[in-house]
């Protein structure tokens, strides 16, 4: 999914508007809510240190940070789930205690959480006023206003659902609407949105971003919180900065570039110029067979005459609009899929009919869903490393795991640069980047000839985004073929070789990384050829 540039979404009239009144760090308008020299400990640890910040009325306020650096803490502060050490809240300038999640609607406090706290069972209608249905006589359920109110409020954000669907029905773009319409039948003065756009694609998102507007025209304050710079920047009035849980700076977003809102977050210049590799690519090309070759490779549903070669230390990118079969493709190589035509490992035939087959010919695949797909929450660190390599650990059944095997792990640890040297960290307890640290590390433990990616930055902050980049250079220098599908172009631009397009299935067109633009990976997205692209632009 390609997300639009910063100027993209001011052309469209989402641009941020400067203050009207105040000094850089102040509302246009009225807060809603203000946080007065804020702090929050756990375990003696601060994590949130003296935040003094307010959002106001008729805004839309961007908060920024790498994961720990206090964004979720001050969030559930916010919405009720902790109480802060210190400090005050102050809800239209009244000093108010949250004293918990229905409270702090009540108060007209919303969140959208990433995770929806929807129920996949019930309608649309039953999620919106669970446990506040409007009742009739003897206290029976009034439908007829139940459905009334809640067809009124998918209208106004523009959800064309029946009140009666039921939530496992509904797309992720539907359900996320949901979740806002819900937020607004509380009456909802602050919309708190955590990373809206993350599973949407790009006019998804457009669209999502335009709900954002117009609940700023209405008077709405909005706390918008995503890892895409651009669209922070593109959306908010004003944004924030968080670092080790404190404030470094609120500016109006006009006066603020990406470059610098990533150094203000990182402490640190962002990866801005194409990884290059360590190997030599034209000597590699003439002297070596492909590490995996695919030839006519096909799903009757998804994808069609797939070809391409990939060699070792080769970066290759796949992107597509959603749903082109990108994604498809890569869990048929790892054999998750059943699919047609010929793969080829080191000159080999390889019949790839299940993950296993894939794993004994070298190929691991790192899944979109690492919550889901690619880690054990309820296990720590060590445990999930070693899953991978159980039977190497095992004699006649029996689990061996000594000094060797915990030097392993450990090595594994800095290898992929997780931020805690703990090994018996729960995997649930650790940041969206680290714990996409922990997959890559135990996918590595297999030793693989090919790393296949899906979306491997998905949810991350930008500092550990580029950890991953780097680490994928460094694996494919070490002479790993690697094959990454990413909706993010620049993302692709930054690390790959070479881009392969899909569209409607098909392979068509292939880009060398280093002369690539993003205009023309674009219109190749779209199906456009190069006459026809110059005619519709």
């Amino acid at each position: 999914m390609d997300r639009p540039f910063k100027a993209d979404v001011q052309a469209r009239g989402g641009g941020a508007r400067p203050p009207e009144s105040g000094f850089a760090g102040s509302p246009a308008l009225p807060s809603f809510i203000e946080t007065r020299g804020v702090s929050k400990f756990f375990s003696g640890v601060r994590v949130l240190t003296d935040v003094s910040l307010s959002f106001g009325s008729g805004e839309v306020h961007g908060l920024i940070g790498e994961n720990g650096a206090g964004k979720s803490t001050l969030i559930k502060i916010l919405s009720g789930l902790y109480r802060p050490e210190e400090g005050t809240l102050l809800v239209k300038g009244e000093p108010v205690v949250i004293r918990s999640p229905s409270h702090a609607a009540e108060l007209g406090v919303g969140v959208i959480h990433q995770e929806f706290d929807l129920i996949p069972q019930m309608t649309a209608a039953q999620n919106m006023y669970l446990g506040r249905e409007p009742a009739g006589r003897f206290g029976v359920v009034d439908f007829a206003a139940l459905y009334a109110d809640t067809r009124r409020l998918l209208e106004e954000v523009r959800l064309s659902v029946e009140p009666t669907a039921l939530v496992r029905t509904l797309s992720v773009e539907q359900k996320q609407l949901l979740a806002i319409a819900k937020a607004l039948s509380w009456d909802a003065g602050l919309i708190i949105m955590d990373e809206p756009t993350a599973a949407l694609n790009g006019a998804e998102i457009d669209r999502l971003l335009d709900i954002v507007r117009r609940l700023r025209e209405g008077g709405r304050s909005v706390i918008f919180i995503s890892h895409h710079m651009e669209e922070v920047l593109g959306i908010s009035d004003r944004v924030t900065v968080l670092r080790d849980g404190r404030v470094i700076a609120t500016r109006p977003s006009s006066e603020i570039s990406e470059s610098e809102a990533v150094r203000m977050m990182t402490g640190k210049e962002r990866i801005q110029k194409r990884l290059r590799s360590g190997i030599e690519k034209e000597k590699t090309k003439s002297s070596e067979l492909p590490v995996m070759s695919v030839k006519n490779f096909s799903h009757p549903k998804h994808f069609h005459d797939v070809s391409f070669s990939l060699r070792k230390g080769e970066i290759v990118g796949i992107v597509g609009l959603e749903g082109q079969g990108q994604r498809q493709i890569l869990r048929a190589l790892y054999g998750d899929m059943r699919a047609s035509g010929e793969v080829r490992i080191d000159g080999v035939p390889a019949a790839l009919k299940s993950p296993a087959d894939a794993l004994r010919r070298g190929v691991v695949f790192v899944p979109e869903e690492r919550k889901e797909e690619g880690l054990c929450l309820r296990l720590d660190i060590e445990q999930n490393l070693t899953l991978s390599t159980l039977k190497e650990r095992s004699a006649a059944g029996v689990l061996k795991f000594g000094r060797a095997a915990r030097e392993d792990v450990r090595r594994s640890m800095s290898d992929v640069k997780l931020s805690t040297d703990d090994p018996s960290r729960m995997a649930y307890s650790l940041s969206g980047g680290n714990q996409q640290k922990v997959v890559i590390a135990k996918c590595l433990a297999c030793k693989p000839k090919v790393l296949l990616f899906s979306e491997p930055t998905r949810g991350i902050d930008v500092g550990a985004k580029e950890d991953i980049y780097l680490l994928i250079r460094a694996f494919a220098d070490g002479g790993s073929g690697i094959v990454v599908v990413s909706g993010d172009i620049s993302e692709l631009l930054l690390v790959c070789d070479r881009i392969l397009v899909v569209h409607a299935g098909r392979i068509t067109e292939e880009f060398e990384a280093e002369n690539a633009d993003r205009e023309h990976i674009m219109r190749a997205m779209w199906g456009l050829g190069t006459e026809e692209a110059k005619e519709a632009l």
